[in-house]
């Protein structure tokens, strides 16, 4: 996962963890964090995006998958991903990015993938 973490990233993945139903969301969320982990490993070897899942950050990672529209901060559903979110962030700073790597898998559904040969930030 490429740090720094930004608002956004937390919002993206709380976005896409709204579109599935609570008892998948972790399942989700650990799989959108691998993905970042493993774009963000690609992108410091190889020196360019991954093609699934971008350049490490994870909006990126998140945007492999259906995002809801934006809620006001106030909506319960939305507060419940984003502690989601905010625990798991906070297992793989703690871990040293260990927690990262737990089910990455690969993408099944998802919008376009980054341009091809595009460089990492």
């Amino acid at each position: 996962m490429r740090q720094p973490v930004l608002p956004g990233d937390v919002s993206a993945v709380a976005r896409a963890l709204l579109r599935v139903p609570q008892d998948q969301r972790l399942s989700l969320c650990r799989r959108i964090f691998g993905g970042a982990a493993e774009a963000a490993a690609h992108c410091a070897v190889l020196g360019r995006l991954h093609r699934s899942w971008g350049d490490g950050s994870l909006s990126a990672a998140a945007r492999r998958f259906e995002l809801a529209e934006e809620p006001f901060l106030d909506d319960a559903a939305y507060l419940s991903c984003t502690r989601l979110v905010l625990r798991e962030l906070s297992a793989v700073l703690e871990t040293g990015g260990e927690a990262s790597t737990r089910q990455a898998g690969g993408v099944k559904e998802g919008r376009r993938p980054p341009r091809p040969g595009a460089a990492c930030p």
